[in-house]
């Protein structure tokens, strides 16, 4: 059963932008791309169904997602028939993605209420596709039909969700092109996740490689830099220890608790939340923690505006740093990544 309910998938998708494609028949090895990815803010994946075992790999990435990467969305992809798509959402997957359109697949995928982004090449198939269910229309191959094709097709087709597949470079240069001619997602394989790395085991290259091409996609949307508060951090005092305000603002607003080594998080229903930090700090009341999309971006934004940074923290799924400077009334700002 997916993870999630299609409309919500299918947002999550096109708000993420990119669809990492891989397979390997190794399910360590596997698993380790799959981590990358994700560390690297696509955690959104596709396993393709090309090797002889691919669903007994693809049954064990689930087992192992469920339990050890539950933020990972795991779909099955190279699905050409009702029955391999049946096999592959029994197993767990989250969405399916064909080469090709296959009405069967459609509505067999609209029955279990799970996306189906099937391979199309020409307006009337991308219709075709569109009248049956498909919400995401995989482009492919994309490096013949080029960025011209999506940009045309949109003109009298504003609605479509295209996602280009099949030779899609993840340079910066090329990532704009596709993204400015309307493209909502893109599908890469093995120019983003390269297969020398994979066999050299340098899957911090490979994260890299991913959280680069988001950023990538990022700066083509002209999406903001600082996208507002992410958290306030207040200080427990040498009188009230920091378990007694977090219950506070638990019992009072409901808010639910998560305690790390250093601090307690409590988070609402919605977006922010208030880190309670454990050690006093005799001249901060409070922190301030600004939410970026793009780490080094912001740091060299600042830089040039006269703002001295401190050392920041980088580490998989997070990037933080401090500014040596407090705000007019003293409080403490520091800048937040997480992909």
């Amino acid at each position: 059963m997916a993870k999630l309910p299609k409309h919500e998938l299918i947002y999550k998708i096109i708000e993420v932008g990119l669809v990492p494609v891989f397979y390997h028949e190794d399910v360590n090895t596997a698993k380790k791309v799959a981590e990358a990815c994700a560390n690297g803010g696509s955690r959104i994946l596709e396993f393709t169904n090309r090797g002889a075992r691919a669903c007994q790999i693809f049954a064990e990435l689930v087992k192992w997602r469920d339990t050890e990467r539950p933020d990972i969305i795991l779909g099955a992809g190279t699905v050409l028939d009702p029955g391999t798509a049946t096999l592959y959402i029994n197993l767990g997957a989250d969405f399916i993605v064909g080469p090709n359109f296959n009405p069967e697949v459609a509505k067999l995928c609209n029955r279990r209420n799970v996306p189906y982004i099937p391979g199309c090449n020409t307006s009337s198939e991308i219709a075709a596709a569109e009248e049956i269910g498909a919400d995401i229309i995989k482009v492919f191959p994309a490096e013949i039909l080029t960025p011209k094709f999506i940009k045309n097709l949109l003109g009298p087709c504003p609605w479509l969700n295209l996602m280009p597949s099949g030779g899609i470079d993840p340079s910066k240069e090329h990532v704009e092109q596709w993204i400015k001619a309307g493209a909502k997602v893109l599908n890469i394989g093995s120019n983003l996740l390269k297969k020398d790395l994979i066999e050299a085991g340098d899957f911090e290259a490979i994260m890299k490689n991913v959280e680069n091409c988001l950023r990538y996609i990022k700066e083509a949307r002209g999406e903001p830099i600082f996208l507002g508060v992410d958290h306030v951090g207040i200080y427990a005092t040498e009188k009230v220890p920091a378990e007694k305000i977090a219950n506070w603002y638990a019992e009072v607003f409901g808010f639910s608790g998560q305690e790390g080594r250093s601090s307690l998080m409590l988070f609402g229903p919605m977006i922010g939340g208030i880190e309670v930090v454990k050690k006093p700090e005799r001249e901060v009341k409070l922190h301030i923690a600004i939410k970026v999309s793009d780490f080094e971006a912001a740091c060299r934004i600042l830089s040039e505006k006269g703002i001295t940074l401190e050392e920041p923290v980088i580490k998989p799924g997070l990037k933080a740093v401090y500014l040596k400077e407090t705000d007019p009334v003293g409080n403490k700002i520091h800048l937040i990544y997480k992909p």
